[in-house]
């Protein structure tokens, strides 16, 4: 007991978080992972119709941020592009399940060049799979 009557609880230093950004390697990874999507977007013949050829550094550079804030890592992409609002910035885009699913085949392939262990890729899979489901606005 202290001197005031109450129980002293030990003091336990907090542990820290680490996040998904910090585990799997930071900014670099997601640096990877996003050049490796955009090299396989750049020779798909669902996916390159979608990105306008001005707009593809932009596209990149944008993806790249956002995963990056979403997993832990500095919130540049709220700084510069304000609220994610996924849906509404992806109404313009037909995105249908052939869309979607050429979207996944070429994400999960520069997922998998990662090599990550499995239960940070399976995190991070699981997410995008969710993501891509998410932004589909059409049936056909």
């Amino acid at each position: 007991m202290t001197h005031n009557g109450r129980v002293s609880q030990p003091h336990t230093p907090a542990q820290p978080t680490t996040t998904l950004f910090d585990a799997v390697g930071g900014e670099p990874t997601f640096r990877t992972l996003v050049a490796r999507f955009y090299q396989g977007v750049a020779n798909d013949p669902v996916l390159r119709p979608l990105y306008p050829e001005e707009d593809l550094a932009g596209a990149e550079e944008r993806l790249r941020l956002f995963l990056i804030q979403y997993w832990g890592g500095p919130s540049d992409y709220q700084e510069l592009r304000g609220h994610p609002r996924l849906r509404m910035r992806h109404v313009p885009f037909a995105i249908g399940p052939v869309q979607r699913d050429a979207w996944l085949a070429v994400m999960g392939a520069a997922v998998d060049s990662l090599g990550l262990p499995p239960d940070q890729h399976k995190t991070l899979w699981d997410y995008l799979q969710m993501a891509a489901n998410s932004l589909q606005n059409r049936a056909d």
